[in-house]
C-alpha cells in the first residue's frame, strides 16, 4: 500500500475532499486522540503552557490541548498555535472554530518565530513528509535542518517537543533523529507496539538548560524501549561510555597499559589531556 506522502506533496494531497475525509473519520480521531494525549504525557507539563502544533491539519489535537485538566489535559488548558501546509485543512479547522491562532506554513522551510517563544511543541504524523523533497533545488536533509534548527529556537530554554511521526525505515528514522541532534536538541526515540501494524514512534526532543545541555536521559527514565541520544556522544558516533580518543580519561587509561607493560611514562599532571590553545 502507498504511504501519503509517496502520492503528492501534502498540499496537494490533502485537498479538500481528502482533508474533510479525514477530519470526520472516527478510525483517524481515535488514533489521533491516543497520540496527542501520548505526547502530551510525554511533555510532562503540569500548568497551561503555549504549546506549537506543527502539522495542526485541522485541528484534531489542538481542541484536546484547549481542554482543560479536568478532561483529560495535564496542565490544561493550554495556549496554542498551530501551522499547517494544506489551505483544506486549516480551513476545516476556521470552520470549526478551534482555540488556537493557525497560519499556513511548510515546515520545511522553518519556524518562524522569535526565540524562546514557546513552552513546548507537538507534531502529529507530520515530519515523515519532511523527508520527501519535491525539487531538485531542495533536499530532506537540507527541510529538517531548518525545521529542527526553527524549531529549537523558537523553545524557551528547558522546553520539550514531541514529535510523532511514521518513519518508512531505519535510515529514515536515523535521519531523522540526527537532524535533531545536529540542531542542538536532547533526543530520545521511543516506540509504541513496535514490531506491529500499529507500532508508533515518538520523537522526544529537550532544549537543554545548563550543565545537562542536550541530554535527555532523565527525560525518559524508566521508560521501556526508549533509545535515548545524547547529543554529545552520538554526534561524534560514539557509544554510551564510550571514551573519546585524546580525553584525559583516555590518556590516563593508556597510561596505566604502558606502565603494566613496564614501559617508561611520562608523569601526569593538571595539564593532561588539555586542549592546546591555537597560536599564530
Amino acid at each position: 500500500m502507498s504511504r501519503p506522502e509517496d502520492i503528492l506533496p501534502p498540499d496537494l494531497f490533502y485537498n479538500d475532499t481528502e482533508s474533510r475525509k479525514y477530519t470526520t473519520s472516527s478510525r483517524i480521531q481515535k488514533i489521533q486522540s491516543t497520540m496527542t494525549h501520548r505526547a502530551l504525557s510525554l511533555l510532562s507539563l503540569s500548568t497551561p503552557s503555549l504549546i506549537l502544533d506543527i502539522g495542526c491539519g485541522s485541528g484534531l489535537s489542538g481542541e484536546i490541548l484547549s481542554r482543560p485538566e479536568s478532561e483529560g489535559t495535564p496542565g490544561g488548558p493550554h495556549i496554542w498555535f498551530g501551522s499547517d501546509i494544506s489551505s483544506s485543512m486549516l480551513g476545516i479547522a476556521l470552520e470549526k472554530e478551534v482555540d488556537g491562532d493557525l497560519f499556513l506554513a511548510d515546515a520545511g522551510q522553518g519556524v518562524p518565530f522569535r526565540p524562546g517563544t514557546f513552552d513546548a511543541a507537538i507534531s502529529i504524523s507530520a515530519i515523515q513528509w519532511l523527508c520527501n523533497a519535491e525539487s531538485s533545488e531542495e533536499s530532506p536533509a537540507g527541510r529538517l535542518s531548518r525545521f529542527f534548527g526553527g524549531l529549537y529556537s523558537s523553545l524557551r530554554r528547558g522546553g520539550r517537543a514531541v514529535c510523532q511521526f511514521y518513519p518508512k525505515n531505519e535510515d529514515q528514522k536515523k535521519m531523522v533523529s540526527q537532524a535533531a541532534i545536529k540542531a542542538g536538541f536532547g533526543a530520545g526515540l521511543l516506540e509504541d507496539d513496535p514490531g506491529t501494524k500499529n507500532a508508533k514512534t515518538y520523537l522526544v526532543l529537550t532544549v537543554g538548560g545548563g550543565e545537562l545541555d542536550g541530554d535527555i536521559t532523565g527525560v525518559v527514565r524508566g521508560m521501556d524501549g526508549v533509545d535515548v541520544m545524547d547529543a554529545r556522544r552520538r554526534a561524534k558516533g560514539m557509544k554510551r561510555g564510550e571514551e573519546r580518543k585524546g580525553s584525559k580519561a583516555w590518556i590516563m587509561r593508556k597510561k596505566e597499559q604502558m606502565e603494566r607493560q613496564g614501559k617508561v611514562v611520562k608523569a601526569s599532571s593538571k595539564y593532561t589531556g588539555r586542549k592546546r590553545r591555537v597560536q599564530f
